[in-house]
């Protein structure tokens, strides 16, 4: 049984130290939450509960805390992908709802398995998930002030190994910030959030670029069909260079083999693996 979740991107010129030294020890108390969960639970369950985890810590771009679009509205992104049923489930950019993960969640036993806007937000609502303002005073003070020189790359993710072999994956997001309503990101996509029998992926970074790289589904199934996750891994984000693209991902195999990597540093992730590592 083995976890590893991250919590985005750092930028060096933005981020002063206590903040990212908050970062680190939140994640990995998360890990450390994450993978005793795991004990008893299957793994699509627990990248669900550990990014509520991440979802809830407003130190993150996802949930709570998350970043203010152009408009002055916050909409939230997430998806979950089962490795063991191939269900793919998530939302895009609903409002007014506290942990959009737990909406994908939901919705891996429905028809319609993603929804966007008003449409997911109606559903939220029609299934008990109550009003929720996920905005903290910081964020609308970078938004007022168009302070760009903060974090924005943010999103969160956790995959996940459970005792019978299983796989799954999960990513959320508060989007880059200052964004045109509308737009979409990788997190509620099979590019930046895919699992299956053999590998699952979780990505952060650019959403555009991360999309265009079709990134955590060329991962999982260059392993599928027979690569290492240090290779599939490293000749996928090696196709991104013509376009310099930003991404980051977190990754584990069927195997048990834990994999990070990222095109620009730094992206902080934490993994339970015989003890929590942090990688800044």
């Amino acid at each position: 049984m083995k976890i590893i979740i991250h919590g985005g991107f750092f930028s060096e010129s933005g981020t002063n130290q206590e903040v990212k030294l908050s970062k680190q020890e939140s994640l990995k108390k998360i890990a450390q939450q994450g993978y005793d969960y795991l004990q008893t639970h299957s793994a699509a369950e627990t990248v669900v509960y550990t990014v509520a985890l991440l979802e809830d810590d407003p130190l993150f771009n996802a949930g709570t805390g998350s970043q203010i679009q152009s408009d002055g509205c916050i909409r939230l992104s997430a998806s979950l992908m089962d490795g063991k049923t191939h269900k793919f489930s998530g939302v895009i950019n609903v409002e007014e709802v506290k942990n959009p993960i737990y909406i994908a969640q939901m919705l891996q036993s429905a028809e319609d398995r993603v929804l966007s806007g008003k449409g997911a937000q109606q559903y939220a609502r029609e299934n008990g998930f109550e009003y929720y303002n996920p905005e903290i005073p910081q964020r609308r003070q970078e938004y007022e002030t168009k302070l760009n020189n903060s974090i924005r790359l943010g999103t969160v993710g956790c995959v996940a190994l459970d005792a019978e072999g299983n796989l799954a994956a999960a990513t959320s997001t508060g989007g880059k910030g200052f964004e045109i309503p509308g737009r979409v990101s990788d997190s509620a996509t099979a590019a930046g959030n895919y699992a299956n029998g053999f590998a699952a992926v979780s990505c952060t970074g650019v959403g555009e670029d991360i999309t265009s790289g079709g990134l955590a589904t060329k991962i999982v199934t260059r392993v599928t069909d027979g690569m290492s996750l240090q290779q599939a891994t490293e000749k996928t984000l090696t196709e991104m260079k013509p376009f310099d693209g930003f991404a980051g991902i977190i990754a584990l195999t069927a195997n048990g083999d834990v994999h990070y990597a990222d095109t620009h540093p730094y992206m902080v992730w934490a993994a339970y693996d015989n003890g929590v590592k942090i990688f800044n």
